[in-house]
């Protein structure tokens, strides 16, 4: 029971479980191939196993140089900063753009709540068509999306035109709600996806943050048309980027035995050389799979791997793949993901509509465009909140293996939640007691910055212990959690007029009462989340349903 998780009384090897180190004193249910028989880390992390274990196939992203696996991120993950920012932009000028457009600030308030719903129906269709033919189609088709809505919505003269442009947007969105994630876990190992999904929250969280303090003054200058006209510049240059630069990291990647006896058939071939190539077979004393050697592929071109369409990754049918989002809901994992990263994001999104109308207001009297300064807050904490949890959370994940004798459980990205709930607790109640009591104004933007820096702790612990935990799963996992823009969608529906009747301090007050017992149910999930684990992967129907095979 390694730090209070209980071990599993029924399977040898629990999905999620790994080795990760050479260890003489390796627990004896997880020995059966040898350590040297694996691919392992290099430089520091040469002494890690890598998890997954890649092919011999140069076109196997996780073959990929690191240098071009970040540039893939960092291209995705400034998309998804400026898709963010697309949602919240508006916050800031919701007094004047109501005026200007002749409607109330809740019909305003309401349009964002439209596109969240939008966004949350959408990325349940988006999910079955990247799985079954890839992320790059899907990533350029929602890149063009969003470059025409910006346009239209640089164009509209009507409130219907607006909200249409707005809706338009949200399904451009929705690819950058759910695949980056499973981006990285397509093209990095576990020992590194804590630190990658930092980087790729900071991107999003900084867009979420910084489209405020830089939108209220394009408001205030330019008039709000312009937001949507810087919007569309940058997507049109990331349409550029992401056709040229970042190509299908979808991968059908064959079983951990096949992939391991595979690898060593094929080393055995090299060490024989060509005349040994029949005699290059390798049985996995574990799994029983036996494997001749094969000629790796050759590695595809640059001008090739521009092809939109690469193929089909799964034999399930579209409308299977379509409801295992919902069946993901039965895994407690995701099940848990889902509301702790569901009511943190939604209640920082509270924030981004509730600021543009109290900080306006008496006793602060902003203007649009210092209304949306209180963004540099939460800004410049999810920068700190960023650098810090990724390396930190791999860092811990490293260290808790090599005290766990080398091997890795998923629980250990839950360490840092208690992080989580320190900030979170101080940033919900906080600010919600500072506007109430009408302190200074550094009171309310402070708090604001420290509830966005929870979320930025709980990006590497929700997201990777989930990848870590199903990594096969991991499209239909971030579908299931994104489905938390239905709950954003009905507070942000009519959380002005509720603030308006009970105040700042009962409406923060009962959302941090929400956050703190959600982040409660960590607890249970460390002590009983191998256990767990060990019950998913020994239902036979629901493992047969969830496989990408016929």
């Amino acid at each position: 029971m390694p730090f209070g998780i209980l071990e599993d009384r029924h399977m040898e090897h629990v999905p999620g479980t790994a080795v990760m180190h050479d260890q003489t004193d390796m627990p004896e249910e997880l020995k059966g191939v040898p350590s040297e028989r694996l691919k392992h880390g290099s430089g520091r992390f040469a002494h890690i196993v890598l998890i997954p274990q890649p092919t011999d196939d140069p076109n196997d992203p996780l073959n990929w140089p690191t240098w071009r696996k970040d540039f893939i991120l960092f291209i995705v993950g400034l998309s998804a900063a400026v898709v963010g920012a697309y949602g919240p932009m508006l916050g800031p000028g919701f007094v004047p753009i109501a005026a200007e457009l002749g409607i109330t600030i809740n019909t305003i308030s309401e349009a964002t709540a439209w596109l969240l719903l939008t966004l949350g129906a959408i990325v349940f269709l988006i999910n079955p068509l990247a799985k079954k033919f890839g992320k790059r189609p899907v990533y350029i088709f929602a890149i063009c999306i969003l470059f025409a809505a910006n346009v239209w919505g640089a164009l509209v003269k009507d409130y219907p035109s607006f909200l249409a442009s707005r809706i338009v947007g949200a399904i451009g969105m929705a690819p950058y709600e759910v695949l980056v994630q499973a981006t990285i876990s397509d093209i990095y190992f576990v020992h590194q996806r804590a630190t990658r999904i930092a980087v790729w929250n900071l991107f999003l969280m900084c867009g979420i943050a910084g489209a405020s303090f830089i939108s209220g003054y394009i408001i205030e200058d330019l008039g709000y048309q312009w937001t949507f006209g810087v919007c569309a510049i940058f997507f049109g240059i990331f349409m550029f980027a992401i056709f040229f630069f970042v190509p299908e990291t979808s991968y059908r990647r064959p079983d951990a035995a096949t992939v391991i006896a595979q690898n060593q058939a094929n080393a055995a071939r090299e060490k024989l050389g060509s005349e040994g190539a029949n005699a290059g077979v390798e049985k996995s004393e574990t799994y029983q799979v036996e494997t001749a050697a094969v000629e790796p592929p050759p590695k595809t071109s640059y001008w090739r791997s521009l092809r939109i369409f690469t193929g089909s990754y799964t034999n399930a049918p579209l409308l299977r793949i379509m409801t295992r989002p919902f069946v993901m809901f039965l895994y407690p994992a995701v099940l848990w993901a889902f509301l702790i990263y569901g009511t943190t994001i939604t209640w920082i999104v509270v924030f981004s509509v509730v600021n543009g109308v109290l900080f306006v207001a008496p006793p602060y009297n902003f203007t649009v465009g210092e209304a949306g300064l209180t963004g540099l807050s939460p800004f410049v904490l999810t920068i700190i909140a960023e650098v810090v949890s990724g390396p930190l959370n791999d860092w811990i994940c490293v260290k808790l293996t090599e005290r766990n004798r080398g091997v890795y459980e998923p629980e250990f990205r839950l360490v840092l939640m208690v992080v989580v709930v320190i900030l979170g607790v101080v940033g919900f109640y906080g600010f919600g007691a500072t506007v109430d009591a009408q302190t200074h104004w550094s009171g309310p933007v402070l708090t604001y910055g420290i509830a966005n820096m929870a979320l930025g702790f709980s990006g590497p612990s929700v997201f990777g212990y989930v990848i870590d935990s199903y990594p096969n799963l991991a499209e239909e996992s971030f579908v299931a959690i994104n489905a938390r823009n239905f709950l954003t969608f009905g507070l942000t529906y009519f959380v002005n007029d509720w603030l308006a009747k009970q105040g700042a301090l009962e409406v923060f007050s009962i959302l941090g009462s929400c956050f703190l017992g959600v982040c409660l149910l960590t607890i249970p999930l460390w002590i009983f989340g191998k256990r767990i684990r060990s019950f998913i992967a020994r239902r036979e129907f629901l493992n047969n349903y969830m496989s990408d095979l016929d």
